[in-house]
């Protein structure tokens, strides 16, 4: 059992949006970070935070609840607590309503109904090695939670947390089909949520998915067309009743879920839903039509010998990660995607779209995938021995270890890469837990969540680093951060706090300046490493790692260049002299045209009347 303490310091759980990340630890917290347009963060405004922090649950009575999962759209947030299901942001007004909400509660009335219900269901969290149980007065596990949804009204946006309240109002999908049922006691009990684009959704404890914001509706009564309307409240996916939703995963416009065969999920009986849009063949259906109705992807269904444990959904494309049924070889597992492959993110070595599911067969066979994410234009996936590798591209973000930085492609990769995660002691990503990609950045969580990598675009503090520079490899998120690490006791009397007020004033003002100066410090550090990176880059095709360093500069400090450079060229191999030949070349050539330019600039303005260069 790990203390209170190590475990607010331990990540649990991540997700991203177009430009923003929430992180859940595992004493029940929710931090965010990342561009803070449209008040996605849950900050109570629309700041960017270029580090995480706490997103503040104050009307919420927030002593009382413990959150337990997290979740990312292209631009709101979710949290669900332990019998509370919050929306952290909102979308922009002309935007569906994805957080479920339809009219506005006074804060008295919703804080009432929270207290109410916490003292008719006040029940213990248990927390152990990163895994949240929650555990009724019997002791009796319940992976269970009750939502509900604070109002907002026409999707207005929200910069602070708000209650839904809607859930509170349904019964269970059942009750609601079998009109002979009685309507279920209490609130409906929600375990899981997922976001993503203009879309979140929500799976009760009877296996249900409900939707709310940009859902697929039947254009007309024919069903021969779709098309996306908004949805103020959540509503049920009634094609599922009879079976459990165990996973979900949704891109712009198309749903991907695991569901079980039978009325409960049994360990490898899942069969892979998709239905939404379809143009560029994310369902994996095997063609271009888009769907209303959720269909079987026949490679993953009830007798396909592969087990589906894993699902995430990009903008236009699907990936999903499986292993044998019925096998000896516990380490044997694949990555599938299928849609929109024009940047490289299926990771097929081209850039072809497919329309149905497809291995990655440049990943090894003998690494157990534990975690996969798609970005907007880019894949990752993580083995349980550390190894990441990322594929897809977004032009000039670097979201690929491998970025030339040159032409118009840069970041490209149409196969995976493994990321640079080595150091002078071996392997730099120990104990993967999850990754997470965003729009156009992606965030690790490793070191069985007490360390946070993240690499891509860094506008707007994307990266959690401190900095608003973009970054083409791992680099730490500052986490914890900086001022938990400096917080200092208050004092516990009146006479204590009025004796020590000018020392407490005193040390706090050297521990601002302290701060201060790291972070300084860490930012002039922060744009050397871009800046080395860069030429690193340029001169050898890859990002600058540690193992770059010369040995004699690790070792005394001293450095000799010319001899440094002479040992290079004698050690390096024919492909690498043969690259250092042609950037030479095209170094040689951009000087000499520049050359030629000015010199031509220079000769007209000699030979030409003054006031005929002036026009």
């Amino acid at each position: 059992m790990e203390s209170n303490t190590a475990l607010s310091g331990k990540v649990v759980s991540v997700a991203t949006g177009e430009a923003h990340s929430l992180i859940l630890t595992g004493d029940g917290r929710v931090y965010s970070w990342g561009k803070g347009m449209f008040g996605r963060l849950g900050t109570g405004s629309e700041v960017d935070e270029l580090f995480p922090v706490q997103v503040k649950f104050e009307t919420c009575v927030e002593k009382r609840l413990n959150f337990v999962g997290v979740a990312a759209g292209a631009y709101h947030s979710l949290a669900l607590a332990g019998f509370v299901h919050f929306s952290v942001l909102v979308e922009p007004s002309e935007a569906p309503n994805t957080l479920g909400m339809l009219e506005l509660f006074p804060y008295y009335d919703v804080n009432n109904k929270l207290k109410d219900l916490l003292q008719e269901n006040d029940l213990p969290f248990s927390l152990d090695s990163g895994w949240i149980e929650m555990m009724d007065r019997s002791g009796v596990g319940a992976t269970t939670s009750v939502s509900f949804t604070a109002s907002v009204l026409h999707g207005e946006n929200y910069s602070m947390p708000r209650l839904m309240d809607q859930f509170l109002e349904l019964g269970s999908l059942g009750s609601l089909i079998d009109h002979s049922e009685t309507k279920s006691e209490g609130p409906l009990k929600i375990c899981s949520i997922k976001a993503g684009g203009m879309m979140s959704l929500a799976i009760d404890d009877h296996g249900a998915l409900w939707m709310w914001g940009n859902c697929p509706q039947q254009r007309n009564k024919t069903g021969s067309s779709i098309s996306f309307e908004s949805s103020f409240i959540p509503i049920p996916v009634r094609d599922f009743h009879g079976h459990s939703v165990v996973k979900v995963a949704c891109g712009s416009e198309h749903v991907v879920a695991l569901v079980s065969a039978g009325e409960t999920y049994k360990g490898e009986d899942l069969v892979c839903y998709s239905w939404g849009n379809n143009n560029h063949g994310q369902l994996g259906l095997g063609d271009r039509e888009s769907r209303v109705h959720p269909e079987i992807v026949e490679m993953f269904n009830q007798d396909s010998s592969w087990d589906v444990y894993e699902v995430a959904c990009g903008a236009y494309h699907t990936a999903l990660l499986t292993r044998k049924r019925r096998t000896i070889d516990p380490l044997e597992s694949v990555c599938w995607t299928f849609g929109l492959g024009g940047n490289g993110q299926l990771g097929h070595g081209t850039t072809q779209s497919v329309l149905k599911p497809e291995p990655v067969k440049e990943l090894p066979g003998q690494a157990y995938l534990i975690s996969v994410d798609c970005g907007l234009f880019h894949t990752s996936v993580v083995s349980s021995v550390g190894d990441v590798w990322s594929w897809g591209m977004e032009k000039g973000l670097g979201l690929c270890p491998d970025a030339s930085f040159t032409g118009t492609d840069a970041g490209d990769a149409a196969s995976p890469l493994l990321m640079s995660g080595y150091g002078v002691d071996g392997p730099i990503f120990h104990n993967p837990i999850q990754v997470a990609c965003g729009a156009a950045h992606t965030v690790l969580v490793a070191n069985d969540g007490y360390k946070l990598w993240s690499w891509g675009r860094g506008t707007s503090g994307v990266l959690g680093n401190g900095k608003t520079i973009n970054c083409f490899a791992p680099s730490f998120v500052l986490w914890p951060p900086l001022t938990e690490d400096f917080k200092q006791p208050e004092p516990k009397t009146v006479g204590e706090e009025s004796n020590g007020s000018k020392a407490v004033a005193e040390t706090d003002k050297r521990l601002s300046l302290a701060m201060e100066e790291i972070e300084l410090l860490q930012s002039k550090l922060s744009v050397m490493e871009q800046y080395g990176g860069m030429l690193h880059g340029l001169v050898f095709g890859r990002p600058f790692t540690y193992q770059d360093i010369p040995i004699s500069l690790q070792n005394s400090g001293n450095f000799d260049i010319a001899k440094q450079w002479e040992s290079m060229l004698e050690s390096a191999d024919h492909s690498k002299l043969l690259r250092l030949e042609l950037f030479y070349r095209d170094m040689r050539a951009t000087i000499k045209d520049k050359i030629m330019k000015r010199r031509i600039q220079e000769i007209i303005k000699e030979c030409l009347p003054s006031s005929t260069t002036e026009k």
